[in-house]
């Protein structure tokens, strides 16, 4: 089972910050851990929880965030042609903002089963390819 982790997702088993949320997020993927689910993940993601850290000069949270997108149960999912020019259609299609686009399309080339956010807005857009949960 794949399963593509937006951004917001990757924050919240990383940073810990908001416990509801995390008890939540990791309530639903033990759910499905029979299944041995593969937890995706682009460059756009890695970028996007890299910049806080950074910006802080947390190099401890940098490292929480190296181990994260480097464990097995892990895979990246390459940002190609393909990718882009699918996301540019979901852009046009539903207005949705380019990363957004790129996540979701990410997501469907990469054959996921299941795309997890905290955005309904991709509810529609991701309707007829995944399924999205939305926690």
């Amino acid at each position: 089972m794949r399963l593509y982790l937006d951004t917001s997702m990757v924050i919240h088993l990383v940073e810990r910050s908001v416990p509801e949320q995390e008890a939540i997020l990791i309530a639903a993927l033990n759910e499905r851990a029979a299944r041995k689910p593969l937890l995706c993940w682009t460059e756009l993601t890695r970028l996007e929880c890299r910049v806080k850290p950074l910006r802080e000069r947390d190099k401890d949270l940098l490292s929480c965030y190296d181990m994260f997108f480097s464990q097995p149960a892990a895979s990246h999912v390459p940002i190609d042609k393909t990718v882009f020019d699918l996301a540019t259609e979901l852009r046009a299609r539903h207005r949705l903002k380019t990363p957004d686009a790129l996540h979701l399309a990410a997501a469907i080339e990469a054959g996921c089963e299941e795309f997890w956010t905290n955005d309904h807005r991709l509810d529609a857009a991701a309707s007829g390819y995944l399924h999205t949960v939305t926690l």
